[in-house]
């Protein structure tokens, strides 16, 4: 198939190489000129593991194009795929005004009827809203537009294995030939397809984003609970986790969620409800939670040291997670913020994320390109993002480089036997017991 995807961003990006693999035509638009240039050069603006040599392998087998020109992007396309930002307004809503633009953008390019399906994250009734849009754009053309709802369940960080092994892809239609074609787009994929309303696939967007953060705060609620009786969160965890009814996954206690989507997406779902007149109270609780997971790192340092002014705090991981280099609601921007404030000398360390988060934190830390030398003469670590070469890390480097091995784990990235081999250390996990050797 001929497919046109507005928006080569995160997600745009994503689908437009995964469906360039699986034998389709993409033209992917956008208006950054400097990001067309590099991606038609081969080079991903975005850090995410595949997706580079993906991009190199479709364009040069001639499946795959960027361009700045809607005129060029839409000719002759049968589906257009909308994958602009829909960003957080100051009141919690989404910010449509671009995926807006992007209807008329269309509207003025279209020469014949077509599928436009939305991957964009909006909230319910956004396709009623561009539907209408496109009538009003194209009255006097006489063409026709079939609007879906396909949402996207990327994760950053494996964006493409979510793609091409997706748990399933949701077709929302009222067009029962426009469904079929869109699930035809994906057959390649041999993934299982819901066909739902719009509304419905509208809403499963959000209620699974808000779902896993309400299931992140409860761990973390869990977690803290486990401090004060003694238990440890990550046998409390694996214990519910066997059970089907409940599952292990997004049962890890930590410093909360971040990233482009979570925060986003709650804060929405409790604007769209409070619109309706209902207040979910869950997810503001959801909401209260996760920022106290990040300031509760904080805490535990001014506990252990009385006061941080004048401290030295190494703090290894800035991303919101691991294999991105994405610092949206990234819970290293509070906290080093909070540090700052209280006086500390802070230093950071991030594989691939500090370029990036230079532009959020700013200059009020330091930055430094290795562990080692982020952890010299430091008097505390925070541990803020669970990299594998963080993880891997050999404890004895913190007795050889800190002045004082002391670490405030947010990730619980170390096991209870590793540490206690090492001599002399001071380990303050979540939810686990703190291990205080002198």
């Amino acid at each position: 198939m001929k497919i046109a995807i507005l928006g080569a961003g995160y997600v745009g990006l994503s689908t437009g190489v995964v469906l360039a693999e699986i034998g389709h035509f993409v033209h992917c638009i956008d208006l950054d000129h400097e990001k067309i240039k590099k991606l038609n050069n081969g080079i991903s603006p975005i850090y995410e593991p595949g997706l580079e040599d993906l991009l190199f392998k479709n364009i040069h087998a001639g499946r795959l194009k960027f361009t700045i020109s809607h005129l060029d992007g839409l000719k002759d396309k049968e589906i257009i795929i909308i994958a602009v930002g829909t960003p957080q307004r100051h009141d919690g809503a989404a910010d449509l005004s671009y995926l807006e633009q992007a209807a008329k953008d269309i509207s003025t390019h279209l020469s014949k009827d077509t599928i436009v399906a939305i991957k964009s994250t909006v909230p319910v009734g956004t396709n009623e809203k561009i539907k209408e849009i496109f009538n009003d754009q194209l009255k006097n053309k006489n063409i026709n537009v079939q609007m879906i709802s396909n949402p996207e369940f990327l994760r950053q960080g494996s964006a493409i294995m979510d793609t091409m092994q997706a748990d399933r892809i949701i077709i929302g239609a009222d067009n029962r030939d426009a469904a079929k074609k869109i699930r035809e787009m994906y057959r390649p994929l041999n993934v299982p397809v819901l066909l739902t309303s719009i509304k419905s696939a509208e809403m499963i967007k959000y209620a699974s984003n808000a779902f896993l953060a309400t299931k992140i705060s409860y761990i973390n609620e869990i977690a803290n609970l486990c401090e004060a009786v003694g238990a440890d969160v990550e046998d409390v965890a694996k214990g519910m986790g066997k059970d089907l009814r409940i599952g292990e996954a997004f049962l890890r206690a930590g410093i909360g969620y971040g990233g482009s989507c979570f925060p986003k997406d709650v804060k929405a779902l409790i604007h769209t409800a409070a619109l309706h007149g209902l207040d979910f109270s869950l997810l503001k609780d959801t909401i209260e939670i996760n920022d106290y997971q990040r300031e509760l790192i904080v805490l535990k340092a001014l506990k252990r040291f009385g006061e941080l002014k004048g401290k030295k705090i190494a703090m290894l991981g800035l991303a919101f997670k691991p294999e991105t280099d994405d610092m949206r609601e990234a819970p290293s921007i509070p906290i080093a913020h909070s540090l700052v404030r209280q006086g500390a000398e802070v230093v950071a360390y991030d594989p691939v994320a500090n370029e990036n988060a230079k532009k959020v934190i700013g200059n009020v830390i330091r930055y430094e390109d290795s562990i080692q030398t982020a952890i010299k003469n430091a008097d505390a670590v925070f541990i803020i993002t669970e990299w594998n070469e963080i993880k891997q890390i050999k404890l004895t480097e913190l007795t050889k480089f800190m002045k004082q091995p002391i670490v405030f784990d947010g990730r619980n990235c170390f096991e209870e036997d590793r540490v206690r081999e090492c001599e002399n250390i001071e380990y303050y996990p979540v939810g686990r017991p703190a291990i205080i050797k002198k």
